[in-house]
């Protein structure tokens, strides 16, 4: 989408629509809002450190440098890793990127990819770009909660695998994968094959231990952390080679040139330790939200569908539902009037109106799929009221957009 293909203005989008009352941020999928700890780590990073270029001799690139390592030692204290295993990204698409693409130089006799049918595009889209250079993909198929088909997996591993990628936490409806199980059935096939998974949606929300994990690749963003956007990472486990997708000076890193993003990995950091400090308070809260908002949904508003499934198999922060007979863009923008954000479909083609490839992967109608709201929870910027003002608002902007439907319910 460009401007030009705005109707109007987007000055007068805004004026258009008005200031709401209150406003209730349930769209950390797509942007996370920053922890404020986080912007003073950043602000502090201009005023001092994030000055100079990290591998520059000098003494600003020095102080630099040195601020970019100790932030690089805080993320790996709590993955449980090597500071020297990290390699940053200006976010976890790049980092998807960087294993997938990365990887498909070092076997030439390996040209077999597996990706589950529900991975997010930036893993899909670059495995359907080697496929075109001879690379066979192959899809896992999934069960109506998003679980990946695991006898589907062992019967196509072989020793003409190069990689395996399986998110930790599916971004759309909070789907758990068992990793063990992933890893243990490709291991015992062929420990040559790698491992990647992306951890964007699990960091700070189950406890990562890339050790225990034993994958060889992992991807992180910082935003979905309440860090700032624009920066991410990918664990990359010590003696895994991988060829470098752009190129250019290099600077304190080898596969990923440029000057790193100092204060705003110093932020990344920062929001990391944070949501660590009071991990198990922080999880105990994001599913007190989650309950009470997807109970509160389907015990009031008929023709509702949960997708994903429910409990610890669920992303603490998760909520996706299906409102039959509505239009989920529609519903969406009906929500922002009263101060609700919220997003529609999936993050990535919600203004493609294209169908969530997620949701008609677990099985849903291509009408479901289009009625769907992704609404993510925060241990940080939501509160008990502000779930109770979602469900005194949602039922009436339902029956609006319902009313405006073609397709309505059958009378029972």
């Amino acid at each position: 989408m460009t401007y030009s293909d705005l109707s109007k203005s987007i000055d007068e989008l805004i004026k258009s629509h008005g200031l709401p009352k209150r406003e209730v941020y349930l769209d950390h999928e797509n942007s996370g809002l920053i922890i404020p700890e986080a912007i003073k780590a950043m602000n502090e990073a201009y005023e001092l450190s994030g000055k100079g270029h990290p591998s520059i001799t000098h003494l600003m690139g020095w102080r630099s440098y040195q601020a970019l390592y100790e932030a690089t030692v805080n993320i790996a204290s709590v993955i449980n890793c090597s500071p020297e295993e990290i390699v940053y990204t200006h976010s976890g698409t790049e980092a998807n990127n960087l294993a997938i693409i990365g990887s498909s130089e070092l076997s030439p006799k390996r040209k077999k990819i597996i990706v589950s049918s529900i991975e997010h595009l930036s893993v899909i889209f670059p495995a359907e770009k080697l496929e075109k250079r001879g690379f066979k993909v192959i899809r896992i198929p999934v069960d109506g909660e998003g679980f990946v088909n695991l006898d589907f997996l062992s019967k196509h591993v072989d020793k003409e695998t190069l990689i395996v990628s399986i998110a930790a936490i599916n971004h759309e409806i909070g789907t758990i994968q068992d990793l063990k199980a992933i890893r243990d059935i490709v291991r015992d096939k062929d420990d040559r094959i790698l491992i990647h998974t992306d951890a964007c949606d699990a960091l700070g929300r189950i406890p990562l231990d890339m050790k225990k994990l034993d994958v060889d690749l992992a991807s992180f963003s910082s935003h979905k952390v309440y860090g700032p956007k624009g920066v991410g990472a990918l664990y990359v486990r010590e003696g895994i080679k991988l060829e470098p997708i752009i190129h250019g000076q290099l600077s304190t890193q080898k596969l990923w040139p440029g000057v790193e993003n100092t204060p705003s990995i110093i932020g990344f950091s920062k929001a990391v330790e944070i949501i660590h400090r009071n991990f198990e308070e922080n999880v105990s809260k994001m599913i007190s939200f989650r309950d009470r908002l997807i109970n509160g949904i389907l015990s009031n508003i008929d023709y509702t569908l949960l997708n994903g499934p429910l409990g610890y198999k669920r992303a603490p922060d998760n909520v996706n539902i299906s409102f039959l007979y509505c239009e989920g863009e529609a519903l969406t923008v009906e929500l922002s009037m009263k101060g609700v954000y919220v997003s529609s479909g999936s993050a990535c083609t919600s203004r493609v109106l294209e169908p969530s490839h997620v949701l008609l992967a677990i099985g849903r109608k291509y009408e479901e799929a289009h009625g769907s709201l992704l609404m993510k929870v925060s241990p940080f910027h939501t509160t008990l009221e502000d779930i109770e003002y979602v469900l005194e608002v949602l039922p009436d902007a339902v029956r609006r957009i319902r009313s405006l439907s073609p397709i309505k319910p059958k009378v029972r």
